[in-house]
């Protein structure tokens, strides 16, 4: 594996791990288990500031790779195949057993909150449904000079950020408002994502001030929450992912193999965390009347992110088809190739 592959996975590792804690702990919460609801509160602001924001900017900074190695495309296609179908998939999964166990969880959902999918994303979901969204629109934005437009695309989506109270909400172009400018910024930091001076230990310690700094400013002197969205929260996001990044390519530098497996196997944790996460949750309490806070937690994030790893094993063991992703046939990519040719005249790679 590469160096660079190997800092990314780094980055989404530390993403998970985030993810995994913000969503057990939220369980735990509104299960009614005991822990100290203001250090609750105050971490699950700090990771809600930046952590989805990391993956969006995972996720642009190899999309001009992408985009001129597919095309426009064959982007959009590989998209539907590894974005569209696990939420299809998934949503209904996760959703109807929640449906079936509404009694036993902290959701009161039916099967038709399932099957709104198409326009009403739920739970963890709601990313793979706005990330589609943005690859939708970089594609359209970018199918042409990249490099040139990714500047001025960047300080657009900056103050769409800043003002996204004014911007209608309709047709979930929150989604858009909220995330597009860290996808943006991800394309804009790839040129350098290789550079040595993101690996150096001075950058790191001047990334972990200015994430303290800007942390503690946010939360602690303006006693603001993730829900405020403006100029400072952007800055929050943008300061602690710049640290995410500085601290992943340090660690790098001494690769464990555990640490990158948990990165490189990071959608099928998203994917499956919260089923693992609430199963532990559920069995402690109604089975082994295990009410303990720590318990809860510590049990939670364990199992939230071995079992799905466990499961990705098997599924990798035993080449289970169609779980994470379906391939797209050749005959598909063909006719998305000949539509594209025929309403845009551009030309597709094989």
């Amino acid at each position: 594996m590469s160096e660079r592959s190997a800092w990314v996975d780094y980055a989404k590792a530390i993403g998970v791990f985030l993810l995994v804690y913000g969503h057990v702990a939220r369980g735990v919460f509104h299960a009614g288990i005991q822990i100290d609801e203001k250090l609750y509160r105050l971490t699950d602001s700090i990771i809600y500031s930046f952590h989805m924001p990391l993956f969006f900017f995972l996720s642009g900074l190899f999309f001009c790779g992408s985009l001129n190695k597919r095309g426009p495309t064959g982007v959009f296609a590989s998209k539907v195949d590894t974005i569209v179908y696990p939420y299809l998939l998934w949503s209904i999964l996760q959703g109807t057993l929640e449906a079936y166990l509404s009694s036993y969880t902290n959701s009161n959902i039916s099967y038709s909150d399932v099957f709104a999918l198409l326009w009403q994303p739920r739970a963890q979901f709601w990313f793979l449904y706005a990330l589609f969204m943005i690859f939708t629109l970089a594609t359209l934005v970018f199918s042409k000079a990249p490099d040139k437009l990714a500047l001025p695309v960047f300080a657009a989506s900056i103050c769409a950020y800043i003002f996204q109270a004014d911007i209608p909400s309709a047709f979930h172009l929150n989604f858009i408002t909220n995330n597009f400018v860290f996808f943006v910024f991800g394309i804009l930091l790839r040129r350098w994502s290789e550079s040595d001076w993101l690996a150096s230990k001075y950058l790191l310690l001047a990334a972990f001030a200015g994430f303290i700094g800007s942390q503690y400013l946010f939360h602690g002197l303006l006693g603001l929450s993730y829900v405020h969205k403006g100029g400072l929260s952007l800055w929050v996001a943008l300061a602690s992912i710049l640290f995410i990044v500085a601290l992943s390519k340090n660690l790098a530098k001494k690769p464990a193999a555990w640490f990158r497996l948990i990165g490189s196997s990071s959608m099928a944790i998203y994917l499956m965390h919260i089923l693992a996460g609430s199963g532990t949750r559920i069995m402690l309490m109604d089975i082994f009347n295990i009410n303990s806070g720590s318990v809860h937690l510590a049990a939670g994030c364990v199992i939230g992110i071995a079992a799905p790893l466990l499961v990705a094993r098997l599924i990798s063991r035993y080449r289970i088809p169609f779980v994470f992703s379906l391939p797209i046939s050749r005959f598909t990519y063909d006719c998305y190739s000949r539509l594209f040719r025929k309403n845009a005249g551009a030309s597709v790679p094989d």
